[in-house]
């Protein structure tokens, strides 16, 4: 052997024992039964079937969200939760109304196109005028020819269209949508990125506020037959649309396990409830918020307490702008307790994970080392990590104030879901159940082993800490967009 492959041999035993320091004995034990339970009884699959099934959508102020508030408030009771409550929120939301759309070379003769309302467009818009392409739609779009939208409406891909210069990134819809905004569109038409005539919808807002424009979106193929017609000639379209936008009352769901020896430490575990209108929300986020829910029964079946507070929340408002969730983190900053959150994690879509993933780096050790287990128990998890920091979920409004947040990595989305993201084609039929089942085992021996391990070195960062984290996230310009950096340089 030479002296690099002792070195070799010298780290891996370093590292194994890293790894195995993170973790207690016991915990073999508790993760095994675990994996038990989850196999056995599992109730995410067939309770998610039920409430697609009885209840349909579960968009936020509506009859059908108070319905799935009030599922999910039972499901967690029937568990057997005592410390279980509402959290009552009041925010102004939006709902669509009508909605009609033309689109032709000659203004006398439009045709009609199928298209869908981008949330929070306004309530009553009624604009004819000529479109435009904008490409991407992102800024240097716009800056190559700074007045070309003003007065037109924007015609705008999703995505990064073909043949965009390398390392061309993207942006969120609504940050695309601010941008022509910006540069004076009086509408706005966003291409979907999918095949097979799928429209999509979602907030159009950075902000969860009106916006002062039309948006809607149309077709991936529609929208690129009228990119190749705008080459030969000029597009004319008229938008006509009414909403409804008004104050809503909506509630979190918060079930609580106090912690056995740092009561006062809490882990915070949760997805979204809620879901856009046009399906039945299974996927985004049937998946996500019924593994939350089966998690928390696992917990309670198995009667664990880790050492810390865990609390399970099902979020509501999410889609229209993580409403529930910035609510639940203005109540802890209020009440002071913000300063006891020592972790967030947030399922959003997801299933079948390989691994973990969190915002803090160091955090490897102990994820790696909770996975190693799962991984003892299946060897289909391969103890895949990741870090980094992402927006635009319900991980945001915790990480802004400097928790560390995580969850699961890995994992893809079942049956080629992922074009019907936002889409009328978000059914049940898409659910696998054995994806779901994992996405608890998995994240349910994640959650205890953070709420229980003797030292959690991730810190909750201070205000210039969490800045600093942003800037090196490359998430400062998406946070200006969206008005929520609140830093001065």
């Amino acid at each position: 052997m030479n002296k690099y492959q002792a070195l070799c041999v010298i780290l891996l035993l370093f590292a194994t024992q890293l790894v195995q320091a993170q973790s207690k004995p016991e915990w073999n034990n508790v993760f095994s039964s675990i994996n038990q339970e989850v196999l056995a009884h599992s109730q995410a699959y067939a309770s998610l079937k039920e409430a697609t099934e009885t209840i349909g959508h579960r968009l936020t102020g509506s009859a059908n969200g108070a319905k799935a508030e009030a599922y999910a408030y039972q499901l967690l009771k029937a568990a057997g939760f005592k410390n279980l409550r509402y959290q009552p929120f009041e925010v102004e939301s939006w709902s669509r109304g009508n909605l009609s759309v033309a689109i032709g070379s000659d203004t006398n003769h439009l045709l009609p196109i199928k298209s869908v309302s981008l949330a929070h467009s306004p309530v009553q818009s009624n604009i004819s005028n000529e479109v435009v392409d904008m490409g991407n739609g992102l800024e240097e779009d716009y800056l190559a020819n700074p007045g070309k939208v003003k007065g037109k409406i924007a015609l705008v891909y999703l995505g990064v269209v073909a043949g965009s210069k390398p390392g061309t990134g993207t942006l969120h819809r609504s940050e695309k949508a601010a941008i022509a905004t910006k540069y004076g569109a009086i509408g706005f038409i966003l291409i979907n990125t999918a095949d097979g005539g799928i429209l999509l919808t979602g907030t159009a807002s950075v902000t969860g506020k009106l916006i002062p424009i039309p948006a809607i979106c149309i077709s991936k193929e529609q929208g690129m037959k009228f990119r190749e017609d705008l080459k030969a000639g000029k597009l004319f379209a008229h938008i006509k649309m009414n909403n409804f936008s008004g104050m809503i009352k909506s509630r979190n769901v918060v079930a609580t396990i106090p912690g056995k020896t740092l009561p006062n430490e809490k882990i915070v575990v949760g997805g979204h409830l809620d879901s856009w209108d046009l399906a039945t929300g299974a996927i985004d986020n049937g998946i996500g918020s019924f593994a939350v829910l089966d998690m928390a029964r696992t917990f309670a079946a198995l009667k664990l307490q880790p050492a810390r507070t865990v609390e399970f929340v099902l979020f509501m408002g999410e889609e229209e702008g993580l409403l529930g969730s910035k609510a639940y983190v203005n109540a802890a900053i209020k009440d002071k307790s913000i300063a006891q959150l020592r972790y967030m994690l947030n399922y959003d879509m997801t299933n079948d994970p390989k691994g973990y993933s969190t915002t803090d780096e160091g955090s490897k050790a102990l994820f790696q080392s909770i996975g190693a287990i799962a991984h003892s128990l299946d060897s289909n998890f391969t103890n895949q990590f990741s870090s980094g920091a992402g927006l635009h979920s319900d991980h945001q409004p915790f990480m802004l104030q400097g928790v560390p947040t995580g969850g699961a990595a890995g994992g893809k989305l079942p049956n080629n879901s992922g074009p019907c993201y936002h889409a009328d084609c978000d059914v049940f039929s898409l659910v696998d159940k054995k994806g779901m089942e994992n996405t608890v085992r998995f994240n349910a021996m994640l959650l205890y082993g953070i709420a229980d391990t003797k030292e959690i070195t991730a810190k909750h960062l201070s205000d210039i800490e969490t800045k600093e984290f942003m800037l090196k996230s490359n998430l400062k310009t998406p946070l200006q967009i969206a008005g929520e950096w609140r830093w001065k340089d």
